[in-house]
C-alpha cells in the first residue's frame, strides 16, 4: 500500500505560479512512476504530467507543456509539479498517483494509488 498526500494549492493569479508537492509513503518511491492529474468542476479526471521511476523521462499535457515541470526526488519520496504562467483555465482540483513498475503513464487506470487532491484556483 502507497499512502500519497498533496500540497502546495490554493489561489493564485492569472500569470502567477504555485509548486505542488505529493509525498508518498508505505512502499519504495522509487518502485513508482509517478503522475499528476486534474479534475475541474463538472469534467472528467485529465492527465497532466508524469515522470519515471528514474526521473530521466518526463511526459506532459499539450495544454500544459512549457508552463509545467514535473520532478521527483527519490530521497524524500516527493514528486512535484512546478506550474507557471498559470491560466484560469488550470482550475481544478489537482491529484497525484503511482504507477508500480511503469514509465509514466497518461492513462488513468494504469495508475495503482492516488493522493486525496488538492484545489488550485486560478483568477482572471
Amino acid at each position: 500500500q502507497v499512502q500519497l498526500v498533496e500540497s502546495g494549492g490554493g489561489l493564485v493569479q492569472a500569470g502567477g505560479s504555485l509548486r505542488l508537492s505529493c509525498t508518498a509513503s508505505g512502499r519504495t518511491f522509487s518502485d513508482y512512476a509517478m503522475g499528476w492529474f486534474r479534475q475541474a468542476s463538472g469534467k472528467e479526471r485529465e492527465f497532466v504530467a508524469a515522470i519515471n521511476r528514474n526521473d530521466y523521462y518526463t511526459y506532459y499535457a499539450d495544454s500544459v507543456k512549457g508552463r509545467f515541470t514535473i520532478s521527483r526526488d527519490n530521497a524524500e519520496n516527493t514528486v512535484y509539479l512546478q506550474m507557471n504562467s498559470l491560466k484560469p483555465e488550470d482550475t481544478a482540483v489537482y491529484y497525484c498517483a503511482a504507477e508500480n513498475g511503469g514509465w509514466g503513464s497518461r492513462t488513468l487506470d494504469r495508475y495503482d494509488y492516488w493522493g486525496q487532491g488538492t484545489q488550485v484556483t486560478v483568477s482572471s
